[in-house]
């Protein structure tokens, strides 16, 4: 009975996407279905990698990050081929351009590749450019807001190619901060009412990058990548207490660390991590029009550290909760939602990249 009510979903003509979030000491991914506007979670992957393969977000073994994904391909129904997967990091950059409004999608995009060299500070040959039409300016109704990104073509190659070689067709690349706040609307409702109104944070906070990413309603205001993670927790822990770094690791999650841990390790750690969400949202608030940020949405294997909500509440003001991006959506019977409930925050990114099935432009 399952297998054939798998067959009949998966024959749909929709081509069903696997979000994979490769990150640096994990590859995370997704599988959503939609049925009469309803998602539902067929299948939630975690799956450790090697360490070292991912360093600036960028891969340092190809076929290493390939064998981690067939991994997930093996989990994953074959009729599901495609994947979305994501880049981010200092090779990427996004920005809003203003451009005529009476350009069409060929005229516009002849015009970029003309001023491209002006607004990308990297050689043209050695990237790929994309732009979508976002709406028209409100300062001047005779321009149209378009979102430029441009990343390496090595780092979408690599990307590519441990896709391939993991079994799946990459069909989509997205932006990692983009791909988190499109997740993040599945979140707005552990919000208060008027959350589409206001601004909302998303901050996912990875083991090596902190992404930001601020929205208002489903308007993207401002985007920043941090080199700053979990990994600067793991490592102290290695340093205080001589341990390896996978022992350390391992004692992050399960709390096996001695009592005064709290004043040695933890207890930094949060100032560091403090001092970076609030230098970022500074760095927001100077460069918009707005005056402040209204609720704080946090993600990320780092967000599961205990208390971290709280901290941002005490210390910033700020309404802060921690992500559940399932909390809304139906669960695949055959799936363990305990399991799920628990490491949900940390496939804000993979939900966002699997949403990417039910957007008009996905392929």
């Amino acid at each position: 009975m399952l297998a054939d009510t798998i067959r009949k979903f998966f024959t749909k003509s929709i081509p069903y996407m696997v979000g994979i979030d490769i990150g640096s000491h994990s590859i995370k991914a997704v599988l959503l279905s939609e049925q009469h506007g309803v998602y539902r979670v067929e299948e939630a992957l975690i799956e450790l990698m090697p360490k070292g393969m991912i360093k600036d977000s960028e891969i340092q073994d190809i076929e290493a990050v390939a064998r981690v994904i067939n991994k997930i391909r093996k989990r994953i129904p074959k009729q599901v081929k495609h994947a979305a997967v994501a880049i981010s990091g200092a090779s990427v950059i996004t920005k809003v351009i203003y451009m005529d409004v009476s350009l069409s999608d060929a005229e516009l995009e002849s015009q970029i590749e003309i001023e491209a060299d002006t607004l990308i500070p990297y050689p043209l040959d050695e990237v790929s450019l994309d732009f979508e039409k976002l709406t028209v300016n409100k300062a001047d109704p005779s321009k149209v807001d378009v979102l430029l990104s441009a990343a390496r073509t090595e780092n979408i190659e690599a990307r590519s190619h441990a896709v391939i070689e993991g079994g799946f067709e990459p069909k989509v690349l997205d932006v990692e901060s983009y791909a988190l706040s499109r997740a993040g609307q599945l979140c707005v409702g552990q919000l208060p009412d008027d959350a589409n109104e206001k601004v909302v944070a998303f901050v996912d906070i990875g083991a090596q990058i902190t992404l930001l990413s601020i929205v208002q309603g489903e308007r993207s205001l401002y985007t920043r990548d941090q080199m700053f993670g979990g990994e600067q927790f793991t490592n102290s822990i290695v340093s205080y207490y001589g341990r390896s770094f996978d022992e350390s690791e391992r004692a992050k999650v399960n709390g096996d660390l001695p009592p005064n841990y709290t004043f040695e390790v933890l207890a930094p750690f949060q100032t560091a991590l403090l001092q970076q969400i609030r230098r970022s949202i500074q760095m927001f608030l100077n460069t918009s029009e707005k005056d402040n940020v209204d609720y704080i949405v946090l993600s990320g294997g780092t967000s599961l550290i205990a208390g971290l909500d709280r901290l941002l509440i005490d210390e910033l003001g700020i309404h802060t909760v921690i992500a559940k991006p399932f909390a809304e959506l139906e669960i695949a019977a055959e799936l363990d939602s305990e399991e799920i409930e628990a490491f949900q925050p940390q496939l804000m990114i993979a939900t966002g990249l699997a949403l990417r099935s039910f957007s008009e432009c996905h392929i």
